[in-house]
């Protein structure tokens, strides 16, 4: 079994790309208060919660099971809406020696709206630990309720 993985998925949203995208890199420290998935996230260090290198603390739920974790903020390319996190620390580390999620949002060619897709790279400790498909469920979780959240803001 391959240690190195990357899973990817596209989910459709009404909000436009920019609108969407400035939501997980301008406010993403509303996320806990739209989504049941996101149970609390706190400035851990740096100036701001959305500066490259900034590390946030996270309590979230994924496959049923309610974990933690730190993050930072790896690549932010606001042309073309683009922005990578990079887990560490805390319940990813018990089976990923590195843990990255990439947020990638363009408009849809025809009838308005965006696509967000989040790519997941990953390097589990063995091969015995399952690729992480629960983190697709998550992050498709949050891509919902943010578009909902941000259509009626």
């Amino acid at each position: 079994m391959a240690l190195k993985g990357k899973l990817e998925i596209e989910i459709e949203v009404q909000t436009p790309a920019s609108k969407f995208f400035n939501f997980f890199t301008k406010q993403l420290h509303h996320v806990q208060n739209i989504t049941d998935h996101v149970h609390a996230g706190e400035l851990h260090e740096g100036e701001d919660w959305h500066s490259v290198g900034s590390v946030k603390q996270w309590s979230y739920t994924v496959d049923g099971k309610a974990v933690k974790c730190k993050e930072r903020i790896e690549v932010y390319d606001e042309a073309n809406n683009i922005i990578t996190f990079d887990l560490f620390e805390g319940d990813v580390m018990e089976q990923f020696k590195s843990f990255k999620m990439t947020l990638k949002v363009s408009d849809k060619v025809a009838g308005g709206g965006a696509v967000a897709k989040w790519i997941i790279e990953y390097e589990k400790l063995n091969g015995a630990i399952p690729d992480p498909k629960g983190y697709l469920d998550y992050v498709t979780y949050i891509t919902k309720d943010a578009d909902a959240h941000l259509l009626t803001a």
